[in-house]
């Protein structure tokens, strides 16, 4: 599975890179710079693995690539499928990836953290590329998934006065981030809370908004998000657990 965790890896610093810094081809570069210098670090150097992180590499560059042009004139469906295949590649050659080692199995053998301490390369690439795909990634994918479905938010096209709350770009992190944590941690009954949580302090915030119609459209574009903002962190704990 170390391919695909430094994949996840390479996907998650090119979006979050994105977030920060609206610099042509930057985004990139650091996903594929992060991607490389993870693997070298994990002892991923056989010619095997190079061929694989030339896979990696050019599935980063185009997942960048397409979310940009996605989210202007582009198609806005090339990079979800992008992303699906890169996910596909990465999952069905999973068997056939050297097990990590390198100077970050030393680490992580000596490393005083209890919960790192014995940990292995593999599957703590895997946790930091899962959870790094809970931060800025988890946000492209639903809003690419809003986009092509064309579900719009009715605030932002000015049918509806906008909303005093402004988090909603952070919440999503946060909530991708403790739904996988209390999953992993094996609480699915407090992951669940979570979730609760969220519709029941939203949803009459929404229902006092406007006319009806303007409710229902808001009401859609709140539940859209969500599920596939949820789908995402249990997405992956599967490939986690």
């Amino acid at each position: 599975m170390s391919w695909l965790g430094v994949l996840l890896i390479g996907l998650a610093a090119t979006d979050l890179t994105h977030s920060v810094w609206h610099v042509r081809a930057l985004p990139q570069l650091v996903g594929v710079a992060s991607a490389l210098l993870v693997a070298l670090a994990a002892g991923l150097t056989t010619g095997r693995d190079l061929a694989a992180l030339s896979v990696v590499a050019l599935l980063v560059v185009l997942w960048g690539v397409t979310v940009t042009r996605g989210f202007g004139r582009g198609p806005v469906w090339l990079p979800l499928v992008v992303l699906g295949l890169a996910i596909c590649l990465g999952v069905g050659f999973s068997g056939a990836a050297t097990p990590a080692a390198g100077a970050l199995e030393s680490w992580l053998d000596g490393v005083a953290v209890p919960l790192l301490h014995g940990l292995s390369a593999d599957r703590f690439l895997l946790l930091v590329g899962a959870f790094g795909v809970q931060l800025s990634t988890g946000n492209v994918i639903v809003r690419l998934v809003l986009k092509v479905t064309g579900t719009l938010n009715p605030m932002r096209d000015g049918s509806m006065p906008p909303t005093p709350m402004k988090g909603g770009r952070l919440l999503g992190p946060l909530e991708r981030v403790f739904i996988l944590a209390l999953a992993l941690a094996g609480q699915i009954t407090a992951a669940s809370i979570v979730v609760a949580a969220k519709g029941l302090l939203r949803f009459p915030e929404l229902s006092s908004r406007g006319e009806q119609h303007h409710v229902h459209q808001m009401t859609e574009y709140f539940l859209v998000g969500s599920f596939v903002s949820w789908l995402v962190a249990l997405s992956s704990l599967v490939v986690l657990v």
